[in-house]
């Protein structure tokens, strides 16, 4: 596969030739020195522990952290910074390259996307909402501020002057001791909010605060003492409080689309919010008992306030999720998907304005095989919110034959979430085998391996691109241990019959067949 030149404060990595050359000419530094670097660049902005380290450059050595002390010292050496700006020691934790870096392949072709690489600051008002701090002093109350700080998101995101950093990417940061600055600086934002919450009995208290995240000025602090029940009107008080401040001339139609349905109740609220817990822990491990964990959650909401569009729709989704999901003994249930389905179309019914619900009906559409109202459901949730972006939806292009728009998709995406998921790595990697862009495939799909092994599309799409490179015996590896993970692929999978152009699905499943999927 092409090698990247990674270039940053003046200076160019080459990986192919393993050299790195700043503004004075080509530094001299040892290959493990290199090798640090790399792995240092290639996680930028995100802290990698010395144990990582040590697994990636010595994998098959035993040797002390004294090496790898040594090495860091060397490319500190070699970059010119003693005081730690670029490469920054977290005291008995590791390190964290802190400075933009950009990539691109050999040959001047863009490379895909890094979500470690700092983004530019956007010139429009931006602003990122970092996880609010639990301060009740239980652990079983995390889901609270964790809910709570992901509807402010989604709040914020209503207001097109505003770009609002994604929720995978705000929580990048949950649980880390941080400089708003520095965050400022990758996420690419202009203000960052922060806060906590404590719940004591059937009372409520958040704090929440502005900062200019250029100058680590506080522009706007607030504490909430409510009832439980006050919850949604502190969310609309915290978010209109905010938005009067960054954004300087908020039209009254902006004002209206920010007020949707909150729950009826807080029991349905606190089951929303805890079945969201649950989703998120299935999408990091794809275990199925967290996402029934999270059905059930949303069934009990569901059945507390009937006419929520929010909760109806997620609810729906993880029927139509455990059709599509290859470890869940759902898979392929057509019974499974059409019930999803008729939640989701429910949840459009209720709140036709809400983007979400569009975007998860989408995404159903397509695997009920209706391309073309799939990819008009994604197009009016964008329609409504400007700010709203969903990993699923480069995937619904690349099956509907519009494999090049779901790069666009990408792209657009990676800005909005710098640290969005490993399943966006996926896809690109799946367009891009559409487009018999082969060479470039690999590089996405890698990545999406490393950050996400869970992802199994990750590894039946890298196991097809390998074939086309003839690099088969990798590739029949990958699909024996996907297959060994989940067997029932092969005869319930439904995926390789979405593609809209019958030719896209003979290319795939022709690769497949050889890497041994039958």
């Amino acid at each position: 596969m092409p090698d990247l030149l990674y270039s940053f404060e003046g200076c160019i990595l080459d990986c192919s030739r393993g050299t790195l050359t700043a503004e004075t000419g080509e530094v001299a530094l040892r290959p493990k020195s290199l090798e640090v670097l790399r792995f240092l660049i290639e996680n930028a902005g995100r802290l990698v522990s010395r144990d990582d380290l040590l697994k990636a450059v010595w994998p098959d050595v035993i040797v002390t952290e004294e090496s790898l002390t040594q090495c860091v010292s060397e490319v500190r050496n070699a970059l010119g910074d003693p005081g730690q700006r670029i490469i920054k020691t977290v005291p008995k934790r590791g390190y964290v390259f802190a400075v933009p870096v950009n990539s691109e392949l050999h040959g001047g072709r863009e490379a895909a996307p890094s979500p470690r690489s700092a983004p530019r600051v956007l010139d429009d008002p931006s602003i990122a909402v970092l996880p609010f701090a639990n301060l009740s002093g239980d652990t079983s109350q995390e889901y609270l501020s964790d809910g709570i700080t992901e509807d402010i998101i989604n709040g914020l995101s209503y207001f097109s002057d505003l770009a609002v950093i994604a929720r995978s990417s705000s929580f990048s940061y949950k649980g880390r001791a941080i400089d708003v600055r520095e965050v400022g600086l990758q996420l690419g934002v202009r203000y960052i909010v922060e806060g906590s919450v404590r719940r004591m009995g059937d009372r409520i208290r958040i704090t929440a605060e502005l900062v200019d995240a250029q100058s680590g000025v506080r522009r706007w602090a607030e504490r909430f003492d409510r009832a439980l029940g006050d919850i949604f009107a502190i969310q609309d008080e915290i978010t209109h409080s905010i938005v009067r401040i960054v954004v300087a001339h908020l039209g009254n139609a902006e004002g209206e689309r920010v007020s949707q349905k909150p729950p009826s109740s807080w029991t349905a609220y606190d089951l929303l919010m805890r079945g969201n817990q649950a989703l998120q822990a299935y999408e990091q491990s794809w275990e199925p008992n967290h996402l029934y964990k999270a059905r059930g959650h949303f069934a009990e909401a569901h059945k507390s306030d009937p006419d929520n569009a929010r909760i109806c729709a997620m609810l729906g989704y993880t029927y139509a999720r455990a059709h599509a999901d290859p470890t869940i003994p759902e898979l392929g249930d057509a019974g499974v998907l059409k019930h999803g389905y008729e939640l989701l179309s429910k949840a459009v019914g209720l709140d036709a304005n809400l983007p979400l619900p569009r975007a998860l009906l989408g995404w159903t559409l397509s695997w009920l095989r209706e391309p073309d109202a799939a990819v008009r459901e994604y197009e009016i949730a964008l329609a409504l919110n400007p700010n709203f972006w969903d990993w699923r939806f480069a995937g619904v292009l690349v099956y509907a034959g519009a494999a090049s728009r779901a790069l666009d998709v990408v792209q657009a995406h990676v800005r909005s979430d710098p640290f969005h998921p490993p399943h966006v790595h996926a896809h690109q990697g799946h367009a891009l085998y559409t487009l018999r862009r082969y060479v470039e495939a690999v590089t996405p799909l890698r990545e999406s391996i490393r950050r996400g092994p869970q992802v199994l599309l990750g590894h039946v799409w890298l196991a097809a691109t390998l074939i086309r490179l003839g690099q088969r015996a990798e590739a029949r590896e990958i699909i024996a241990e996907v297959l060994n993970r989940a067997p029932n692929m092969v005869t319930r999978w439904t995926a390789p019959a979405l593609y809209r152009n019958p030719q896209d699905s003979e290319h795939m499943i022709e690769a497949l067949r050889e890497a041994g999927f039958s």
